[in-house]
């Protein structure tokens, strides 16, 4: 399988440019790309060459009306993620995208926040456990 392209230093920068414009939001890891999440909500990400933000219904119609070359994120063929757009490159690089970055913030605010998904126990955590067990 192959890996994914790295995103270009360029891109990289403009990414902690635009995560200045929140400062509420955590940020992760994405299939080994910077995330931001709010309440455990992914809303902005990149993906190899592209920036991704997650949009309302609303938001995301008429970001895809205003920037025809607009497409639904997939991160493979078949697993289109439906609440994300590609931002297109020009996009990116100019003012308008604040904007669309601060929606993007804005609709994560309106979702219900994630629950942690349990850590699965480590090998030495079972060790530990069926020690203890043994003892008692």
């Amino acid at each position: 399988m192959a890996g994914f392209a790295k995103s270009s230093p360029e891109l990289l920068a403009r990414f902690d440019e635009l995560s200045t414009l929140v400062d509420d939001a955590e940020r992760r890891l994405m299939f080994g790309y910077p995330s931001l999440r709010l309440n455990g909500n992914m809303f902005m990400s990149l993906y190899e060459q592209s920036l991704i933000l997650r949009l309302s219904d609303d938001d995301r119609r008429e970001f895809t009306s205003e920037y025809g070359d607009a497409v639904e994120f997939a991160p493979m063929p078949g697993r289109a993620m439906k609440s994300y757009v590609v931002v297109p490159t020009e996009v990116t690089t100019g003012p308008a995208v604040e904007q669309w970055v601060l929606r993007s913030h804005q609709h994560a605010q309106t979702l219900p926040p994630k629950k942690p998904k349990p850590t699965p126990p480590t090998k030495n955590t079972r060790q530990l456990n069926e020690k203890s067990r043994a003892k008692s």
